[in-house]
C-alpha cells in the first residue's frame, strides 16, 4: 500500500487555508463596510460560510478516512479525489449564503440596530454606481448612521424623535439615490436647470448628512444635560477644587489654623 501520509498532510494544509480564507471573507472580498452595522451584518454571513465549510471538510476527511480502513488506503486517485472535493467545498462555500442585500420598502423596519445595519447595507449595494463625490458621502454617512444608532439605542420606541428618524433614514436617503439611478447614465453628467444630476445628487447627500449629524446631536442634548447636572451636583457634594486642595495636604489652603500663642509663649520668646 503507497504511503499517503504526505498527501493527507498537504490536503490538511490546504484545508486549514481555505477557512481561514472563509472567515476573512472569501475569495471574492466585499468593499469596506460603510458602518458597524452592515460589518456586523456580514460578519455574521461570513461566519456561517466557515463553519459549512469546515463542516464540509470534516465530512470528506471522514469519508476519506473510513474508505481508506476499509479498502485498504485509497491511493493516489483517492487522494486527487479527496483533494478536488475539498477544492469544491471551498468554491461553494466563498459564495454561499449570501450576504442579503435588503429591499428598500424593509428599511424603517425593526429596531434601531436592525434599521441602521438594513440602511448601511442598502447603501453599500448602491455605492458602485455613484459618481465619485456622492460615493464618499456614503461613506460618511456609515459613520454617522453608527452614532445615530447608539443614541435610538437609549431612547423608547415611542419616541417623537423615532418617526423622523425612520423617515429620515428609510425613506429620504434611499429615495434621492432611487432618483438619481433612474436617470440614464449618458444624461447624468447634462447639465439640466443649472446643475447636472451628478451635482444635484452630492448637494442633496450633503444636506441629510447634516441632517443626520442634526438629529444625532439632538438626541444626545438629554444625555449631555444629565452629565452636567450630575457634575455640578458633584461640585457641590464634594468642594470642587478646594477640598482637593485640602485632601493633597496643601499647607496654603488647607488645614486646621494653629492656636494664637500665650502671652506666656511670647514673654519668653522675647527672654
Amino acid at each position: 500500500m503507497p504511503d499517503t501520509t504526505g498527501e493527507s498532510e498537504r490536503i490538511l494544509k490546504e484545508a486549514k487555508t481555505s477557512l481561514a480564507v472563509q472567515r476573512e471573507g472569501g475569495t471574492h472580498r466585499p468593499a469596506k463596510s460603510i458602518g458597524k452595522g452592515s460589518a456586523a451584518a456580514k460578519r455574521k454571513v461570513w461566519m456561517k460560510r466557515a463553519m459549512y465549510f469546515a463542516g464540509a471538510v470534516l465530512t470528506i476527511l471522514v469519508s476519506a478516512s473510513i474508505a481508506g480502513l476499509v479498502l485498504d488506503g485509497i491511493g493516489f486517485t483517492g487522494v486527487m479525489m479527496v483533494a478536488l472535493a475539498v477544492m469544491a467545498a471551498s468554491f461553494v462555500f466563498t459564495n454561499f449564503p449570501k450576504v442579503k442585500v435588503p429591499k428598500r420598502a424593509d428599511l424603517k423596519q425593526g429596531n434601531p440596530q436592525q434599521m441602521v445595519a438594513r440602511t448601511e447595507l442598502w447603501l453599500e449595494n448602491q455605492r458602485a454606481a455613484l459618481p465619485p463625490p456622492a460615493a464618499r458621502l456614503v461613506d460618511q454617512l456609515g459613520v454617522q448612521l453608527d452614532a445615530l444608532g447608539l443614541q435610538l439605542e437609549t431612547i423608547d420606541a415611542a419616541h417623537p424623535a423615532m418617526g423622523e428618524v425612520r423617515e429620515l433614514v428609510g425613506e429620504y436617503i434611499p429615495e434621492t439615490i432611487e432618483n438619481y439611478r433612474r436617470i440614464p447614465e449618458h444624461l447624468r453628467g447634462e447639465e439640466h436647470a443649472g446643475k447636472t444630476a451628478d451635482e444635484r445628487l452630492s448637494e442633496s447627500l450633503t444636506r441629510l448628512s447634516g441632517e443626520v449629524d442634526r438629529v444625532t446631536r439632538r438626541l444626545a442634548e438629554g444625555a449631555l444635560d444629565d452629565l452636567a447636572v450630575k457634575s455640578r451636583y458633584l461640585d457641590y457634594r464634594y468642594g470642587g477644587d478646594e477640598l482637593l486642595a485640602d485632601m493633597r495636604g496643601d499647607p496654603e489652603t488647607s488645614g486646621t489654623p494653629l492656636p494664637a500663642p500665650s502671652i506666656e509663649t511670647r514673654e519668653k520668646s522675647k527672654s
